[in-house]
């Protein structure tokens, strides 16, 4: 991940705080900060599909986080100080998890449309749609993942020997 092309290129990248059955993402967040460029996390609405992108101003800000009831840590509903990424310059790239891809791009989550509902708010953004990469693991490659008609495709799915 840290010697792709598209890594390299960005300033500003959103990427999830992984869940004990995801690629974990601390080494990923930490080389974010030593590069100097801008992390951002997301922060789920409950009971709806809203999902925005909050900066984090150090990999240590992780442990003043929230734990969510889906054992998610995330910033708290009241913590207003954070930039939100498209109130601000955008994102360059967003690594995004998933319980299952196929090699089409495309992405089969957890059922509530967060990902895909923040990608069409990209699009309209000036800065456009970021570049998307799955992290995913070998084991989550399938065949073909159920498809609706407002989900968004990933630009690339990473995964050992990909």
């Amino acid at each position: 991940v840290i010697g792709h092309s598209r890594y390299q290129e960005s300033k500003r990248i959103a990427i999830f705080l992984s869940m004990p059955d995801e690629i974990q993402t601390e080494e990923i967040i930490e080389d974010i900060f030593k590069q100097g460029k801008e992390c951002f996390i997301p922060r789920y609405k409950p009971h709806s599909n809203h999902m925005d992108m909050l900066k984090l101003s150090s990999a240590e800000d992780i442990s003043s986080l929230t734990l969510t009831s889906w054992n998610i840590l995330q910033p708290s509903d009241d913590d207003s100080a954070r930039e939100e990424a498209l109130a601000g310059g955008g994102l360059d790239l967003i690594f995004m998890p998933g319980l299952g891809f196929d090699k089409k791009g495309n992405r089969l989550g957890r059922g509530k449309g967060y990902y895909d509902t923040y990608l069409e708010r990209c699009m309209k953004h000036p800065s456009g749609k970021p570049y998307t990469i799955a992290l995913a693991f070998r084991e989550q490659i399938c065949e073909s993942v159920p498809v609706a008609e407002n989900d968004v495709q990933v630009d690339e799915v990473l995964y050992e020997d990909s």
